[in-house]
């Protein structure tokens, strides 16, 4: 609702707006695209979510297309938030503020009452290894770490940050890039040399639909470790 009335923001705190009837359409269709995307028989699903509420009316939307036994877990996770621009809003102020920050950088920008996106950088970033670290989990119990999908209901914003942090991008790269569409799958595949070593990469059309180069693609790290020469034969 945000996305369509800016007044929304006034009288109803920013955690408490809803989705709109289009945007549950949208949330519903984003449930069947990735029905469609985790479609082996052996595979299992690991749910992280915002607590807005507009992320759970999406998760609500999602969850039935995905069979109880499927589900390991569905996790409320409060650093995947939208950016913090202030408390209840006065309407101009917002819209000037976001004016100011297009010119200053979005990294950088801090709302006067609320968040630098430097901040929400940071506290997406303490999120991943909490992931990493229950993924070990999962496999410790015997879950087959491949046969793992992970998927993170979250925000615009907040999205491009965890990627920035996972892909090692720049702050030049992240303020070329843009938000996804509302509802956009954004989706991570694993992928392995020929010694076994393991990366994440950003599929190829989610990459251009956020406007981003080649080389965001997979860790920089990783293109790090082929000019020395240690891994130079990742196949998918």
């Amino acid at each position: 609702m945000g996305n369509v009335d800016e007044s929304a923001y006034v009288n109803t705190a920013d955690w408490r707006i809803p989705l709109t009837d289009i945007g549950k359409k949208q949330a519903n269709e984003a449930g069947k695209l990735l029905r469609e995307k985790i479609c082996e028989k052996d595979a299992y699903v690991v749910f992280y979510h915002s607590p807005y509420l507009r992320t759970k009316q999406t998760l609500d939307e999602i969850i039935p297309f995905f069979h109880e036994r499927e589900i390991i877990s569905c996790l409320e996770e409060p650093r995947i938030c939208e950016q913090q621009i202030g408390n209840f809003q006065n309407v101009q102020q917002v819209l000037d503020a976001k004016r100011e920050r297009s010119k200053f950088g979005r990294f950088f920008y801090r709302f006067p009452s609320g968040e630098a996106g430097l901040d929400v950088y940071n506290r997406v970033s303490s999120f991943i290894p909490t992931l990493v670290r229950d993924c070990t989990q999962y496999d410790v119990a015997g879950h087959d770490l491949d046969n793992l999908n992970i998927v993170i209901v979250t925000h615009g914003l907040a999205l491009r940050f965890f990627l920035m942090r996972w892909f090692q991008w720049s702050v030049h790269d992240f303020e070329q890039s843009q938000n996804p569409h509302n509802c956009e799958l954004i989706t991570m595949n694993k992928i392995k040399d020929s010694c076994g070593h393991a990366c994440m990469e950003l599929e190829e059309n989610d990459r251009v639909s956020l406007d981003l180069p080649d080389t965001c693609g997979i860790p920089r790290n990783v293109h790090v470790h082929r000019l020395q020469g240690v891994d130079n034969c990742y196949t998918k």
